[in-house]
């Protein structure tokens, strides 16, 4: 009696529980934006585990069911499980990721390998594959669309990756590997947090305001100890030293890798990518990395001038040369003398909130959105604000949130992410984060040209999000191949500082006045200063991320050295450093980018050909817009990135559009 009496307090106590916990039922709140209001750090791992626990329960259903395997009664079914899971996850990492405190790292620290051992328990489960394998190996005739296929081929390719053909023993193995591995890209990340903290507390400057600083500090000293503190964080020997990591998880990538027979970490990754092979991408970015390194050389022949200007002024040394913490302010003397163009001159006009009121409006323009501001919505915190997007005829496109100010507990950075994913019957509510200067007393949010173009690339992936028109949730979006996802982001770019853009949004924040049009003459005529410098480092920094991975081994290696050689042998010059250096490299050792940073290179070729059909029939033409629309945002990953490009474009890319649009 005792024992039963005993059971029910357990049964009543879960019932109260899942009374309270708001992940356990769908968000009773406008457009479904997460009721943030009711959620408190004890409800997500009860909500984890309770998810955990009805997606096991969910995936048997599917393996006991003794009727003969079918799309909606495999696939499909498991495209719908886990909904408590990805309600909880995607709230969890999202706000943990810009507004990180203590305790809320702590619950991520429990929480990942929790998931990482559920996921390898579906993706290991013998049971469930044998169903999975029997529909991939007929999917031919059982009269699938194509978006259909693409999630089976995408779901099938899971269990493949994740070791399905290994015997027991390598098997679990593979489970410790991606357990140690959730946990080291955790902590890399934590460390990174906690440097730009400390960097920002020696200097007063934000990592996101490095730039700025590093073109407008006279003190040379200073700008050299800044740059030197900003290089090597993560690798300054203190309880934040993320090398040991990364020789760690170098060990465990190349050896899963090799568990799944591959030679290196780049050729897994790289398999069902557009590139298709570490190799392929090599060559791509020496292409690219040649003459950008050309261009370079005749920057510093132009800064050189500049600083000779100033040790005749006897504010240098004699003999004083270029040096990387010299390149942002010479650049900018650069600017100023060729084209007269100051960003202090520039930044009154381009107030964050008229920006992103600007990209709104293109965005009407182009695809017919509509937007309203919404009030009184829970939020994460008080700097996120809501827009509520509807289409042409009037029907919810979904929410888009903005956060865009920095904080100590948001890393660095600008991404977008979902909150909703869309899917069938369900509209997407999407984030986009920045570190944009934060509003004072006096003024407010001010942007410098660099980050105007960051508020258009991130709502390009805001846009891949909302304008998702796809069935299931594993290809609708960005869920795309790696090459491919930047694309939407990129192309938007392109529309920031063109004349008639300009003239919707860019409007003196004191007098209301537009920009002159000398001014944009100014702007248009620098379009691709520096180009040398940026691709450079763009181009740098994926080269190093493609040699991490195509090592084979990391025995006896030191990673400094390791990244010294990878430059020397990519012809880096001295003057540059990669944009991310291996020790703070979060897009490739925490971020999802692993062998995938050239990515950004390979989508802008596609982004600067499809914009110069835009160029051809007009920045504003709609005809064009709607195709882009139609066959590139609203398909996600349901067709192959090549099959969406050439429908979209009517022809392969042409490779030297990137090489055109940056001036080399």
């Amino acid at each position: 009696m005792k024992r039963v009496f005993i059971s029910l307090m357990i049964i009543m106590a879960t019932m109260s529980c899942a009374d309270k916990n708001p992940f356990f039922s769908e968000w009773d709140t406008p457009y479904g934006i997460p009721d943030f209001s009711k959620i408190e750090e004890k409800h997500y791992i009860p909500a984890i585990e309770e998810g955990i626990r009805q997606q096991e329960a969910e995936i048997q259903a599917i393996i006991n069911n003794q009727d003969a395997p079918t799309f909606e009664n495999v696939v499909e079914a498991y495209e719908k499980s886990g909904a408590v899971l990805g309600r909880v996850t995607s709230v969890l990492f999202n706000v943990s990721e810009s507004d990180a405190t203590e305790s809320l790292q702590a619950i991520v620290e429990q929480a990942l390998p929790l998931i990482s051992v559920h996921s390898d328990n579906i993706m290991m489960n013998p049971d469930f594959f044998a169903k999975v394998d029997v529909l991939f190996k007929d999917m031919e005739n059982l009269g699938l669309n194509q978006e259909q296929k693409m999630v089976l081929k995408k779901l099938h390719n899971g269990f493949v990756k994740n070791g399905i053909a290994l015997d027991e023993a390598d098997q679990a193995r593979m489970r410790e590997i991606n357990l140690e591995l959730s946990s080291l890209s955790n902590t890399f990340g934590n460390n990174l947090l906690a440097e730009n903290n400390a960097f920002a507390d020696e200097f007063g400057v934000t990592i996101s305001e490095y730039p700025g600083a590093m073109s407008s500090t006279e003190d040379r000293a200073l700008r050299e100890k800044m740059f030197k503190a900003y290089s090597t964080r993560g690798n300054n020997g203190n309880e934040y030293d993320n090398k040991e990591l990364i020789m760690k998880m170098m060990a465990l990538r190349i050896e899963k890798a090799k568990l799944l027979g591959y030679d290196n970490p780049a050729q897994m990754i790289l398999a069902d990518k557009m590139a298709g092979n570490p190799e392929t991408v090599d060559s791509f970015l020496a292409s690219i990395m040649a003459p950008a390194v050309k261009k370079a050389k005749e920057e510093i022949k132009d800064m050189q001038v500049e600083m000779d200007k100033d040790i005749k002024a006897g504010t240098v040394a004699k003999g004083s040369k270029i040096e990387p913490w010299d390149w942002a302010y010479y650049a900018e003397k650069v600017r100023k003398a060729k084209y007269a163009l100051d960003e202090e001159q520039t930044k009154p006009y381009f107030q964050m909130e008229n920006v992103r009121q600007g990209v709104f409006d293109l965005t009407t323009d182009l695809f017919g959105l509509q937007y309203e501001k919404l009030e009184n919505i829970p939020v994460y915190h008080a700097d996120v604000e809501g827009f509520k997007v509807t289409d042409a005829d009037g029907s919810l496109i979904g929410v888009i949130l903005t956060d865009y100010f920095p904080r100590s507990t948001k890393r660095g950075g600008a991404w977008m992410t979902n909150f909703v994913e869309q899917e069938y019957g369900v509209r997407p509510v999407i984030v986009n984060v920045g570190n944009f200067a934060k509003p004072t007393a006096d003024k407010p949010s001010l942007l410098t040209l660099d980050q105007v173009e960051t508020l258009f690339h991130e709502y390009g992936h805001a846009l891949h999000g909302l304008l998702s028109q796809c069935t299931y949730k594993s290809v609708a979006g960005t869920s795309v191949a790696r090459d491919f996802v930047e694309l939407p982001s990129q192309i938007m770019e392109n529309w920031a500082f063109q004349k008639d853009v300009l003239a919707k949004y860019a409007r003196h924040y004191q007098t209301g006045e537009v920009i002159p049009d000398e001014l944009v003459a100014k702007i248009m005529a620098a379009e691709t200063f520096n180009q040398g410098f940026m691709t450079t480092e763009l181009a740098a920094a994926s080269i190093l991320d493609l040699k991490w991975h195509m090592l084979t081994s990391v025995e006896g290696l030191d990673p400094m050295a390791f990244e010294a050689q990878a430059c020397k042998e990519m012809g880096l010059i001295d003057e540059i450093i990669p944009r991310y250096r291996s020790t703070y490299f979060a897009h490739i050792f925490s971020g999802g980018y692993s062998a995938g940073y050239y990515s950004y290179l390979w989508a802008e070729v596609l982004d600067k050909d499809a914009f110069e059909l835009f160029k051809q029939k007009g920045i504003y033409d709609k005809e064009t817009a709607m195709s882009f629309r139609k066959n590139i945002l609203e398909k996600g990953g349901s067709e192959e990135p090549m099959v969406l490009y050439k429908r979209f474009r009517g022809a392969d890319p042409d490779a030297g559009a990137l090489l055109r649009g940056r001036g080399l």
